[in-house]
């Protein structure tokens, strides 16, 4: 089955802490039939994973800047790329000011936590709200449930994995937030089993594919959607028309609408 473009929604790539180049993703996508992709900084490049009681310091907000931003520049070098804007507990706005695409929010149960009753945080999370940016948001059950019901209640919200790591797939469907219009779903390391229960429940239109490279290949997760035997209709939405639509909505930071089809 051919799309004339497939996005990969999900892939980690920085220079920093972590050694995942554009050099390194480039061939991958190509040998896939991958044309362009979303992505974002390694968890590594954004806070120190192993220590519970993360303490944040200059030198980390140098680096996870450097880490955005390393994106930001593969985009102006022509890269085929959208990039996202991971964000931590400086709540850095002013990045916001920058071209982004998305939005990366991300912790596992065992590291350390967002700083949700920090002020900065709500402005965060009002200013990516107005601004359309899609929040591919990871999160333990319960704080996920918080961000989305709570939080932001109007923010553009794709959940990895299938909810694979928010909780599992689910007990996020008996929670309802599935059936949610602001909430989406990529496809990586998910099981064919859960996506096509997704798209009989859902609808091919909040589906996303998503690799998680380097926790998979493009090629291995982009052959699960092919082994559903979509119809081509189907396989276009969910390997490129559904993430462009959520793109192509984000507003720019000056206040007008992304050119649709841009990157």
């Amino acid at each position: 089955m051919v799309a004339a473009r497939i996005i990969d929604s999900h892939i980690h790539c920085g220079t920093q802490h972590v050694h995942l180049p554009i050099d390194t993703i480039r061939p991958l996508l190509r040998e896939a039939g991958i044309t362009e992709a979303c992505l974002f900084a390694p968890v590594e490049d954004i806070y120190d994973r192993d220590d519970f009681h993360f303490q944040d310091n200059g030198a980390w907000q140098r680096t996870r800047r450097a880490a955005n931003r390393y994106l930001l520049d593969l985009a102006d070098q022509g890269e085929p790329i959208f990039p996202y804007l991971f964000v931590w507990n400086d709540f850095a706005i002013d990045e916001l000011r920058r071209p982004y695409r998305g939005i990366k929010w991300h912790r596992h149960s065992y590291e350390p936590e967002y700083h949700y009753d920090n002020p900065r945080c709500a402005a965060m999370i009002a200013e990516i709200t107005r601004r359309r940016l899609p929040i591919v948001l990871e999160e333990s059950f319960a704080n996920t449930i918080r961000f989305i019901e709570r939080l932001a209640p109007e923010a553009v919200i794709i959940i990895p994995h299938l909810g694979g790591l928010n909780g599992s797939y689910q007990a996020l469907d008996q929670a309802g937030i599935w059936r949610r219009a602001n909430v989406y779903a990529d496809t990586a390391l998910a099981s064919t089993g859960e996506m096509r229960h997704f798209l009989d429940h859902y609808g091919v239109d909040k589906l996303l594919f998503g690799s998680d490279f380097p926790f998979s290949t493009p090629a291995q997760e982009l052959g699960k959607i092919r082994r559903l035997n979509l119809s081509a209709g189907d396989f276009e939405q969910v390997v490129c028309a559904n993430i462009l639509r959520l793109l192509d909505a984000v507003v720019t930071p000056d206040g007008t609408p992304t050119p649709p089809g841009t990157d």
